[in-house]
Order: C-alpha cells, then sequence, then structure tokens
C-alpha cells in the first residue's frame, strides 16, 4: 500500500504557483512595454524629443529581457535531474546576467545617441508638449510595474524578477530625466533633451552593471553573506550532539542556499545516533534559515582541520587478519564476539566485545594486559579496551 507524500506535492505546488506569479507579472509589463515604447518612439519623432526616442528603444528592450524572464522562468521551475542533480535554479541566475548586459547595451546606445545630436547642434530640435505627456504617463506607468515586480520578487526571493523590476524602474526613472530635459528644452535650453538622453544611458548602465555583477557572482559560488553564515553557524551549534563545527561552505541557486559542513560529534557515538544528528542539523537549518534548500553534512568524530586522515592505516578486513595472527596464542581471542574499531587522531582504538563467561577462567586486568602485549610493536595501535556481556 502506497502513502501519499505532502511535502513533495507542497514543493511542487510551491513551485507552480512561483511559475505563474512570475508569468503573469512578466505578461503585465510586456503589454505596458510594448504600448509605451511604441507610444513613445512615434510621439518622439513626432514631437521632437531625442530624449523620448531613445527612452522608447529602452522601454522596448524590456520587451527582449521579458521574453529571457519567461524562458528562464519556465525552466528553473524544473525539477532536479539525473543531468541536474540540485536542479536548474542556476538558470534564473544566468538570465540575471543577461539581463543585466542587455541593460548596459542600452545605456550606450542612447548614451552614443544623445553624444552624437549634442556634437551637431544643428540636428538639435525643440520637443513638443505631448513629448512631455507621453514622458509623464510612462513615469506613473513603470513605477507601478516595479512595485508589482518587486512584490513578487520578494516574496519568492527572485533575483530573476528583482532584476526585471529594476529594468522596470531604470525606465521609469530615465522618463523622470527626460520629462526634466523635455520641459528644459521647451524653456529654450535645447541641449537639455539630449543631456537628459545620456543621463538616462548612465542610470541605466550603473543598474545593469550591478545586477549582473551581483549575479555573476553566484556563478562562481561566492559565499552568503557573513550575517547569513554566523546565523547558520548558531543554528548548527543549538543542536543537541554536535560538539563543534569547521569547513562551513555555503553558496546560492537562484533563490536558494546551499550548505555544505563538517561537524564534531563524540567519537564513540554509534553510527546511527550519529546520522540522526547530522538529520537534525540538516532539517533544522532548512526550517530556521529561509533561504536554505539543501544541507549537506559530513560527521568527524575529531577536528580533522588539525588531524590529517592517514590513508596508510589499515582497513577492517586487513586488521582482523592481522590480529587473528598476533593473538594465535591467546585462547580467548576465539571467543571475541565483536571488535570495535575507532579511527582517531592517525591511530586505531580496539575495543573487544567478550561473553562474560571468559572471566571464569582469567583475571580482566590480566586478559586485557595479554592482548595489549600481543599488539605492543604496532605502532598503528593507540589502545585496546575489554567488554563484556
Amino acid at each position: 500500500m502506497s502513502h501519499p507524500q505532502p511535502h513533495f506535492e507542497l514543493e511542487s505546488t510551491a513551485s507552480e504557483e512561483r511559475y505563474r506569479e512570475t508569468v503573469r507579472v512578466t505578461l503585465i509589463g510586456s503589454v505596458i512595454d510594448l504600448l509605451l515604447g511604441v507610444a513613445k518612439i512615434i510621439v518622439g519623432v513626432i514631437a521632437h524629443s531625442q530624449a523620448l526616442i531613445a527612452d522608447g528603444v529602452h522601454s522596448l528592450s524590456d520587451l527582449a529581457t521579458d521574453f529571457v524572464v519567461l524562458y528562464a522562468a519556465k525552466h528553473a521551475k524544473q525539477d532536479a535531474d539525473e543531468d541536474h542533480p540540485y536542479g536548474h535554479g542556476r538558470i534564473e541566475t544566468i538570465a540575471t546576467v543577461a539581463l543585466g548586459g542587455l541593460l548596459v547595451l542600452a545605456a550606450v546606445g542612447i548614451a552614443w545617441d544623445a553624444i552624437s545630436h549634442i556634437l551637431e547642434p544643428e540636428s538639435l530640435e525643440l520637443p513638443g508638449f505631448w513629448a512631455l505627456v507621453v514622458a509623464a504617463i510612462s513615469v506613473v506607468s513603470k513605477e507601478a510595474i516595479y512595485q508589482y515586480t518587486m512584490v513578487v520578487a520578494r516574496k519568492y526571493k527572485s533575483k530573476m524578477l528583482e532584476a526585471n523590476a529594476w529594468h522596470s524602474r531604470s525606465d521609469a526613472i530615465s522618463s523622470i530625466v527626460v520629462l526634466v530635459g523635455i520641459a528644459g528644452s521647451m524653456a529654450g535650453y535645447r541641449y537639455l533633451d539630449a543631456v537628459a538622453a545620456i543621463g538616462v544611458g548612465l542610470m541605466i548602465a550603473k543598474i545593469g552593471w550591478n545586477l549582473a555583477f551581483h549575479s555573476f557572482r553566484e556563478l562562481i559560488d561566492t559565499g552568503l553573506e557573513q550575517e547569513r553564515v554566523e546565523a547558520i553557524r548558531q543554528s548548527i551549534l543549538s543542536v543537541d550532539g554536535v560538539r563543534s563545527l569547521h569547513i562551513l561552505r555555503t553558496r546560492s541557486m537562484g533563490a536558494d542556499a546551499l550548505v555544505d559542513v563538517h561537524i564534531q560529534v563524540d567519537p564513540e557515538l554509534s553510527v546511527s545516533e550519529a546520522h540522526y544528528i547530522s538529520e537534525s542539523v540538516r532539517l533544522k537549518l532548512i526550517k530556521e534559515i529561509e533561504e536554505v534548500a539543501d544541507v549537506m553534512v559530513h560527521i568527524d568524530p575529531e577536528d580533522d582541520e588539525h588531524f590529517q586522515f592517514r590513508a596508510t592505516l589499515p582497513t577492517r578486513s586487513e586488521l582482523e587478519q592481522q590480529l587473528q595472527a598476533c593473538w594465535s596464542e591467546i585462547p580467548a581471542a576465539k571467543q571475541i564476539d565483536h571488535i570495535t574499531l575507532h579511527y582517531l587522531e592517525g591511530k586505531i582504538r580496539i575495543e573487544l566485545l567478550l561473553p562474560l563467561s571468559v572471566l571464569n577462567d582469567h583475571n580482566p586486568t590480566a586478559l586485557q594486559a595479554q592482548f595489549a602485549e600481543a599488539l605492543s610493536e604496532r605502532e598503528d595501535i593507540d589502545s585496546i579496551r575489554l567488554r563484556f556481556f
């Protein structure tokens, strides 16, 4: 009889909801970008506003970024598979880098065109009243789209949507500059329209560079901010059974964060208890640290930053054969029920489990000394201890 898996169903539902809202907000923005872009260019040509034409091109460039966002959102929501065991979250990151690059390219084009007009004063024309009206409409509508998109971006911690939101705000900011430039030109300072276009280009370039730079840092696995790393550290140390931690590494994967950590536990714990502690650490981080999606916990019985692993020590099968040879003259060795090995500080500590009936014929202290004497020449053996059941 199969049982439902509500955890995975909830994750799937959340992913679908994230995708639907991403598509909705992006499509709304696309329609507005199309209408504004066409209106700005047409009115800019009719009203002789170089800044408004440049702003129209900027608005139309938003359409391209909207399509990038839709493509990335569709593929980023896919679950992990054999070829992408960590999921497809990096598609968002790559898309964000692309958005930043497009912003920079658009900025260069706008600034270049405006400078060319300033260098040719006879090409400067006086903008008309409708250029002012369209610029004002653009400011209001693009700021509204920015606010709406940022709400969704923060809700789902989507850097890609945040990048697209800033693309919308850059259009709103550029429209403000255009508004001022047009008003100045109409007041008699004809060059202000072109200067406004250059200002628009500089602002867009700065936003594009920041978005691309931060996303590129994610692509090269830059760790989380120190404040978040410290929160992760304190959460791990609060788990019962964790003595200390080291080699704490973090990285981002789209909206999620991945954590790798080595935790030190009591070296004499059972494997199952150590595993329970590691799972407790993993689940606690996912529950308490909002952006953490997965945690890889490595269990250490000692601080392996100070004690290096010795691959030259014998394995269990090799050592058991060697011990049998060393203890061949000890009759009690034939009654050993189990051997526990502790690989610590570059040596091996041995625990032998023997039945209580052995004590009928042997003194426990003398018996332990007998076993230890047989191993006295072994430099790789740290100690031996007998237990009885």
